[in-house]
């Protein structure tokens, strides 16, 4: 029996015997894909994002600020991008998204113990413009706010991201959108991750797919405010589209350096950048400037040893690369 046959029948054995939904990682019958899993064939190459509020209801605390953009491509690592209520995150693949046998793609966040859950819906989209989302699922009681800290039942959650703990991906399956008309399950272009607003004031709450305010801790006056998107794993991916059209129309190399090489970074693009950046694991910027040709050459004999990220604004979207400095 393949994989994704096992992963089909433990969902259905979960649900006809519970009732509800998988529970956390680790727990019979969970769903979650850890980043490390053999069916993840690739990652998220591209992220636009809108921050929402540290607290939507106050306004003047501005918006969430931790992490960057590039934060949430590639392998899940921790490294987040905070979304901050209502904030939005839109990413695209190297090549399409199609509905396979089982999920399709996992969304991973960074709770720390899998109860802590900050919640997100999920939408696809096959031409960046028209979007339909999951159909989400909350039966967590509204009477009482979850607060600043609270706890989530994962097994009262459905199709939202940010059900399980870090590194462990929520997964998404296509074929539950398949009455829908505005996109191609064979050919999801881009993903579209929309922070849940979980405060019960019936003036800014959110709903799920069946009518049910969405509970989820609040507020989170902090600058991580709201979902940490993390990366998105593709497990079904169109590899038979044409790349050139699908991979990022960017170059960046080398990506290891150590005393053997002169640390000298080549970007290369098809056009001239708006901007480029080099940011420390933290998301601190060492290095930023506005290219005057399409071909930058950057001196990284100043850096010391560690984990960098190069980030390129183009005017059709935002790449990043990830390099690596050893002394």
């Amino acid at each position: 029996m393949t994989k994704m046959w096992k992963y089909i029948l433990m969902l259905l054995s979960w649900n006809s015997i519970y009732g509800q939904f998988a529970p956390p990682v680790g727990q019979p019958g969970s769903t979650a894909i850890h980043k490390d899993s053999s069916i993840i064939v690739g990652w998220a190459k591209t992220c636009q994002i809108q921050r929402g509020y540290i607290d939507i209801k106050n306004p003047t605390q501005g918006s969430a600020s931790v992490g960057q953009e590039s934060f949430a491509l590639g392998i899940a690592d921790n490294s987040v991008v905070s979304l901050g209520d209502s904030g939005v995150a839109i990413l695209t693949f190297d090549y399409p998204i199609f509905n396979g046998a089982g999920p399709d793609f996992a969304v991973f966040e960074n709770s720390f113990n899998g109860t802590f859950l900050e919640l997100a819906f999920v939408e696809v989209s096959s031409d960046g413009t028209h979007y339909v989302r999951f159909p989400a699922i909350s039966l967590t009681d509204t009477a009482t706010q979850v607060g600043t800290f609270g706890s989530l039942d994962a097994t009262k959650i459905h199709n939202l991201a940010g059900k399980y703990a870090v590194y462990y991906g929520t997964p998404f399956d296509l074929e539950d959108l398949k009455d829908s008309t505005q996109i191609d399950l064979q050919n999801i272009t881009h993903i579209k991750i929309i922070d849940v607003i979980g405060c019960m004031d019936p003036n800014y709450r959110t709903y799920d797919s069946q009518g049910h305010p969405v509970n989820d801790p609040y507020p989170t006056p902090f600058a991580s405010a709201g979902f940490d998107l993390d990366a998105i794993g593709v497990i079904h991916w169109n590899t038979s589209t044409s790349k050139e059209k699908n991979t990022p129309p960017l170059q960046i190399y080398p990506t290891f350096w150590d005393n053997s090489v002169p640390r000298k970074l080549h970007v290369i693009s098809h056009e001239i950048p708006l901007n480029l950046q080099i940011l420390t694991l933290q998301g601190n910027v060492v290095i930023e400037l506005k290219p005057h040709n399409n071909h930058s050459i950057i001196d990284l004999t100043p850096l010391s040893s560690g984990i960098f990220f190069v980030n390129v604004r183009l005017a059709e979207g935002y790449y990043s690369q990830k390099i690596f400095i050893q002394d």
